[in-house]
């Protein structure tokens, strides 16, 4: 039986586009594949508005909590993705090597019609690195 692999998705706070890449890869990938999410600085919850526009596509997430990164994390994680940095010096790319950055936009203050964008643009993302994954 093969080891699970695990897919680390990293921004600052841990509240919106990291958890977002955790749902829709849970939802996509092969079972032999798990997903985490952490931030260099999360918060204490989910932004609201990021839970509700995964609601509408049918994955809840309102019991994930933000978490912070750790070495253990990392070590266990072959593959990581950036999910983008507004805030460079907590930016997880600069403490990561080999990371994937995807350079997506902060939901944070957004409007609920920008950060169902912001939801659209993750899943084909996912759902990109599913297939790639996958080969």
């Amino acid at each position: 039986m093969s080891e699970t692999k695990k897919i680390l998705f990293v921004c600052v706070e841990n509240a919106g586009r990291s958890q977002i890449a955790e749902g829709f890869f849970r939802k996509y990938a092969k079972s032999s594949y798990q997903s985490i999410s952490a931030g260099t600085h999360p918060i204490s919850e989910t932004n609201p508005l990021v839970i509700e526009v995964m609601n509408e596509v049918g994955i809840d997430i309102s019991k994930h909590i933000p978490k912070m990164i750790s070495e253990a994390m990392i070590k266990q994680s072959p593959k990581i993705v950036n999910m983008g940095c507004m805030d460079k010096e907590s930016c997880p790319a600069l403490f990561l090597n080999n990371v994937i950055d995807w350079n997506i936009l902060d939901p944070k203050g957004k409007s609920i019609g920008e950060v169902r964008k912001i939801r659209d643009q993750i899943e084909a993302k996912v759902i990109e690195l599913v297939k790639n994954l996958e080969r």
